[in-house]
């Protein structure tokens, strides 16, 4: 589930992921942006500075690598010791002490896996996973996966995975210790806000199909309501959402309920053409800001077929990436009510670096700012109505945060 961006003046590809590893814990990994593949952007000229032995910052000792590698090789204690091991635990260590977890090196074997998780087909548990404050957390689960059968919630921490503790443990790691073949078990120990003690968790792995959008038509008052729930951005989804809402207008809807809780995100592209069914054309969605001052604009393209129709956004804690741009797009031009939860807060923006021999940097290198300039990195979106959805709802499978959805919709609704 990646895009490419190619600068028109070379062939380096840009790989933008807003949740970054973002991984769902059986290998999906849906924040990834990018942007259609082949589709073509002019990017600003990106500075090159080609780092060796010879032209290495002066001011630092670099020798002290080369003496480290030596004395290992000479005196350590199980020898021969395997290079290749040395070379990607020193690039690991690298990326490791920039204190982000989201950038991450991905080795020949791990970027294969990386690749083949991106095209929403996967065997694992079914839960997106992130860091927050330190701890590694549940975002969300997948709908109908073993992760939601077995009770994982957003915002579940997750201490140990088969028994082993997960503090100081990055974001890739974790990914790889809980996915696994269809049929194994994993045993996940959960911490969860008013729980007196860690529970555990045993979730079968199982084959995980994302399906992008589906659609409902719900009666109010007589009227007719459109609900499409969104799980993920992807290749699919535009052609999927063209389709509910040819379904919806045929219908002759008044009003659209646009569900985009527990959506982890995915192509930035598939963010704006979502937008685009609401944002008028030429109108900014989202704008991407670098280190460096720089700054990318993307706006809303083609025709917005649901302009005008009253519409309420779901969001809650497991909205996050592509899902908090579309809500914040929405909210920002006053064509939608944010009904729900805060949203995760995941604003920062990484690129796929290749590197040789099969190997990738995923490296973050910028952050995303909403419309009129909100930067919901950590703080997320706050919805402009809040609804709970308590354990007994849950267990009772109601739904207050749709049906008060639907009672926005109503009173909107001529």
């Amino acid at each position: 589930m990646y895009d490419q961006e190619f600068n028109r003046n070379s062939n380096r590809k840009y790989f933008i992921a807003s949740i970054s590893i973002l991984a769902l814990a059986g290998a999906f990994a849906g924040g990834y942006f990018f942007s259609r593949a082949g589709y073509q952007i002019e990017l600003a000229p990106v500075r090159v500075v080609n780092l060796n032995r010879e032209n290495a910052p002066q001011e630092l000792n670099w020798q002290i690598l080369w003496d480290a590698i030596k004395a290992i090789n000479e005196k350590y204690v199980e020898r021969p010791v395997d290079q290749q091991a040395l070379l990607f635990g020193a690039v690991s260590g690298l990326v490791d002490s920039l204190g982000d977890p989201y950038s991450v090196f991905l080795t020949p074997a791990k970027s294969e896996e990386f690749k083949n998780d991106l095209k929403g087909e996967f065997s694992g548990v079914g839960a997106e996973i992130g860091i927050r404050a330190g701890r590694l957390v549940v975002i969300a689960p997948i709908d109908d996966s073993p992760a939601k059968a077995a009770g994982l919630r957003p915002l579940d921490a997750i201490l140990e995975i088969d028994g082993e503790s997960t503090e100081n443990l990055n974001l890739e790691d974790a990914v790889n210790k809980i996915r696994g073949p269809k049929g194994t078990t994993v045993v996940l120990t959960i911490d969860r806000e008013g729980d007196e003690e860690p529970r555990k968790v045993s979730i079968v792995r199982d084959k995980i199909v994302v399906k992008s959008v589906s659609v409902e038509i719900k009666e109010v008052s007589g009227k007719k309501i459109g609900v499409i729930k969104l799980r993920r951005f992807g290749e699919d989804t535009k052609g999927e959402l063209d389709r509910a809402i040819t379904q919806l207008l045929n219908e002759n809807v008044r009003g659209v309920a646009l569900d985009l809780r527990n959506n982890p995100g995915g192509y930035i592209i598939a963010a704006v053409e979502v937008a685009s069914a609401w944002v008028k054309e030429g109108e900014l969605v989202v704008t991407e800001q670098f280190g460096d001052g720089r700054k990318t604009d993307y706006n809303a393209e083609g025709v917005s077929r649901l302009a005008g129709v009253p519409t309420v956004v779901l969001v809650n804690e497991g909205s996050a990436s592509a899902s908090e741009i579309v809500a914040g797009a929405l909210s920002d031009h006053k064509l939608a009510t944010l009904v729900g939860k805060k949203t995760f807060g995941k604003g920062s923006v990484q690129e796929l670096v290749d590197l040789p021999d099969g190997a990738d940097l995923k490296v973050t290198i910028a952050k995303w700012l909403t419309p009129s300039g909100k930067d919901i990195n950590v703080a997320g979106i706050s919805p402009d109505i809040e609804i709970e959805i308590t354990e007994e709802d849950s267990d009772q499978l109601k739904d207050p945060q749709l049906d008060r959805a639907l009672e926005e919709l109503e009173d909107k609704m001529i």
